[in-house]
């Protein structure tokens, strides 16, 4: 991780898309909650999926252990703000209670950070092999 700040910045953006798209869309968790519970994880997989291409752009080397790194430093800033936002104010709820309603949606973040660093490793590995070995 060349750069905290933009792990962390790019960590926000996760975090706020989805946020954003809930509030949107919050009069529906009542009266269409499937509804509701389908779109935020799509939200959530989108805005993962961009911002771990925008960051793996950068990555040269160790693609496996940046996307673990970066899933689970996403991961936990996530769940940190949802924390300060849903143990007080007008959507407490407890932490069971958090976690079996958003907090497992969360783990789509380090699947796709993860999955886009193996797949980085592999094209990475191929690209090597066309390059003719130095004489």
């Amino acid at each position: 991780m060349k750069s905290y700040l933009k792990v962390f910045l790019y960590g926000l953006v996760v975090w706020a898309v989805p946020a954003i798209v809930s509030f949107s869309i919050y009069s529906i968790r009542e009266t269409e909650r499937p509804l509701f519970e389908s779109v935020m994880p799509l939200a959530l997989t989108l805005i993962t999926v961009f911002m771990a291409n925008i960051y793996f752009k950068h990555v040269e080397i160790n693609f496996v252990r940046e996307g673990i790194y970066l899933g689970l430093i996403w991961f936990v800033l996530s769940v940190i703000i949802d924390q300060l936002l849903f143990s007080m104010g007008p959507m407490k709820m407890s932490v069971m209670e958090y976690i079996k309603d958003i907090g497992i949606t969360y783990l789509i973040i380090p699947a796709i950070t993860a999955g886009t660093g193996w797949a980085e490793d592999v094209r990475f590995k191929k690209f090597i092999k066309w390059i003719p070995p130095a004489n």
